[in-house]
Order: structure tokens, then sequence, then C-alpha cells
């Protein structure tokens, strides 16, 4: 694959090249430009992960990183031009049309092999072989999943259960002498709860000498408390609970997601906007903006804007939107089935206060009276808030008539804010675009 990317990004800058008329004279520094930035790319892509194994693994996480590592190197290859002052050599529209067009191709070739090898392994070809040790419970989950998932391409060939004894201490101890040279299986899962962590320890080290890829799938309860990164304090090592990957550079990168793709969508939604605005004001009467203060970022205030859908009234609390809603105008209700009323929030991503994907901003005294209600509430302030979030493609958004509800919407959130990638924002962006848009709560 590191040569396929090479190749790919060297194939397409030269034809690019070669279909520019404007470029009469092409210099070897533009077939040692394409050299270099061909190699950058898999270099960047092993520092960040992109040639580790997807097998079983999402396709937009995949893209991502992807994106992220011809961008890095992108960048890089820019560097390299403004330190050596050799940026007017070369055609800045050449340039940008190379870059693109790899990162397009690239991505489209990886999502036909990606695609590819779903079907081929769904077909029951290029399977991974499982053996599963554990506990019963666990290991009928362990099960139900693969059978679920046969695009993944593991086959599960063989189980032990623990019987919780030491004769199946001595049981595995003998299975690991007979299977260390020669084996069915390709890989181990261990299914276990964590409070079973020393029996793990303990399997560990008795399979230790056969060379395969060894799992634990602990619990689903359980994985929260493994959502961890090491820390070292004061010359001790810790466990950080509540870790999430939007933290230093990973930020940067967001905020850089934000602007680029807030300011081309603002662009594209201009019109649009203009249109609604003055719709607004004709049929509605001013304003034609709806301010409201809401929590983002730490918990910190800032002003979100949306377009007004209801009639001017006035309220000390916030009255969540219901069916046959009397404040809500007709104009009102198309706005909201569509979701138009939330673009101008494509301004707040501008400004740096909302992101594009995030936990949704819910109104202040609502965040009062659930904080008290839900222990892990307030964790959706550890990130932006966003115009559109993981909660929402999934169908939870509108209408929160009690305490249960509210929950699964702050787990969802929790999920994103634990598991974030680019690629996941793509898939998140990509998932509004086909079921986001359409709203059926009030």
């Amino acid at each position: 694959m590191r040569c396929f990317d090479a190749a790919i990004a060297m194939l397409v800058a030269l034809i690019t090249l070669g279909l520019m008329p404007q470029i009469s004279e092409i210099s070897d520094d533009y077939f040692f430009l394409i050299v270099i930035g061909s190699l950058l790319l898999p270099a960047v892509g092993e520092l960040i992960g992109l040639y580790q194994p997807w097998r079983g693994r999402s396709l937009y996480t995949m893209l991502g990183t992807y994106a992220l590592s011809w961008i890095a190197a992108i960048g890089l290859i820019s560097l390299l031009l403004v330190a050596t002052q050799t940026t007017q050599s070369f055609s800045r529209l050449w340039m940008g049309i190379a870059a693109l067009t790899v990162l397009v191709t690239g991505s489209l070739v990886r999502t036909a092999l990606y695609s590819y090898l779903r079907r081929v392994r769904s077909s029951g070809r290029n399977l991974k072989r499982v053996l599963i040790i554990g506990l019963e419970n666990n290991m009928a989950l362990l099960e139900k999943r693969v059978i679920e998932q046969p695009q993944a391409g593991y086959l599960i060939v063989g189980h032990h259960i623990d019987s919780g004894d030491d004769a199946f201490l001595d049981t595995m101890e003998a299975f690991a002498n007979a299977n260390i040279f020669e084996r069915q299986f390709d890989e181990i899962w261990l299914g276990y709860p964590l409070v079973d962590g020393d029996r793990v320890r303990h399997l560990m080290s008795l399979l230790a000498g056969i060379p395969t890829t060894i799992r634990f799938f602990p619990d689903l309860p359980d994985i929260r408390l493994l959502n961890h990164r090491i820390a070292q304090v004061a010359g001790l090592y810790s466990l950080e609970l509540n870790y999430t990957p939007l933290n230093g550079p990973m930020r940067m990168v967001k905020a850089l997601e934000d602007r680029l793709l807030g300011l081309i969508l603002f662009i594209l939604f201009l019109p649009l906007m203009l249109a609604v605005a003055a719709a607004i004001k004709w049929k509605m009467g001013g304003p034609v903006l709806f301010k409201q203060e809401r929590h983002g970022l730490d918990g910190k205030c800032f002003k979100i804007y949306k377009f007004r859908t209801m009639k001017p009234h006035k309220s000390d609390t916030t009255q969540q939107a219901t069916h046959a809603d009397q404040r809500i105008t007709r104009l009102g209700s198309l706005l909201r089935r569509t979701s138009l009323d939330e673009l101008p929030q494509l301004y707040n991503v501008l400004q740096g206060r909302m992101s594009l994907v995030g936990p949704r901003p819910h109104a202040m005294d609502h965040n009062d009276h659930y904080k008290d209600r839900i222990d892990i509430y307030m964790q959706r302030h550890r990130v932006k808030p966003g115009m559109t979030g993981w909660a929402q493609v999934n169908g939870l958004r509108g209408i929160t008539n009690d305490v249960e509800m509210m929950q699964k919407r702050v787990e969802y959130d929790l999920y994103y804010i634990e598991r974030w990638s680019l690629g996941f924002d793509l898939k998140i962006l990509a998932m509004t675009l086909t079921r986001g848009f359409i709203n059926t709560q009030p």
C-alpha cells in the first residue's frame, strides 16, 4: 500500500502536468518535486497510522487519515519550496489541481479496494480465523458480532469456556505449548469483564509463547474505563479516564477543518440564506435572526444564531417546541422541517465558537436542569458544540421529554468525543447530507 499510494500520487501528478497547456517548458524541477511529494505521502502516512490494518474498521476513518496524510505532505512540500525560495519556479494552478486530483483519485481507489475486500470477505474468502477464550456470556456476544458483520472477515474456529478453576489454567498451558509452531487459528480473542483482570493477566502469561495476535474484549459497560491515555505526573504514571483525541495538535486539525469547510459551506449557502432572510422579513417581519446564549467549550457562554421561526414572545425559561406549537409560524415550520433555520450557525463556526460536527448545544436552563440528573452530562462541553453531531444523524434530536431520552443523547455525544477522528467527522457530515436535514421533530 505504501508503494501503491506513492505510485498513484506520482502518476496523477504527471498526468495533470501533461494536461496543462499553459506550462510551455517542463523543467526537471517538476519531476523532482513530484518524486518528493509522492514519497512524502507514505512517509507521513506511516507516522499517523495510515498503514495499520483496516479490516473491520470504518471506511470514513481510513479516508480521513489518508486525507490528513496528504494534506500534511503538501504542507511539508510548501515549507520546502518557501525555504529554498523556489515557489516561483512552479505553476501554482498545477500544484493546486494536482494536489486535489491526487486526494480525490487516491480516496476513490482506496474506497473501491475497501469495498472489494468487504465483498470478498462476505463471500467467505480472505478470512482471519479466530479462537475465543473467556466467559460464556462474553463469548456469546463476540460470536454474535462476528456473525452479524461477515464483511469484517473474521471466522470463529473454536472456543474455550473458562470454568473458573485452576484446571482450566492447566488446560490453557498445555494448549499454548501445543500451538507454538503450528496452529489452526490466526488470532486469539479473550472475553472477560474488567473485574477479571487478574485472570486475563494470568492467561496472557500462559499464551505469550504463541506468536499470534491476542485481543482482549471487555464488557461493553467497561469500555469507557479503557478510553484512557497514560500520562506522567510528578514522576508517577496516571490514567486519564476521560481522555479525548481532541487535544493538542488534533484541536488545530479540527479547527482547520471547521474554518476551511465552514467557509466553503458559508459561501455555497449564502444565496440561500439571503433568500430565507428576505422571506422571513417579508412574511414575519423583523427580526430575521434568533439569538440566544448557549454553553460552549469548557462551559463558556457564546451567542448562537438561528433564523427566527416563531412569533415574538417572552418567557423566563426555555420552552421546547412541540407539535402544533402555536408559536411556530408556517414559514418557521418549513425552516425547521428542512433544518434551514440552523444555517446561520455557519457564522458561529467561522467565529471559532462552534464546530461543524460536535454535540448540539442545549439551552442554558436545560443544562442546569440535566447536570444534576445525569452524572456525565457536562462532559459534553469538553469540545466545541456542533451544527450536527453523532446523536443527531442517529435520530436523537428535537424534544427530550425525560431523563432517559437525554441520557441516550449524551451517550452518543460522549461516544463521538472519545472516538473522534477526522474520518469520523467526514462520516457524520456525509450522513447529515442523507439523513440529517429532514427533521420530523417540531
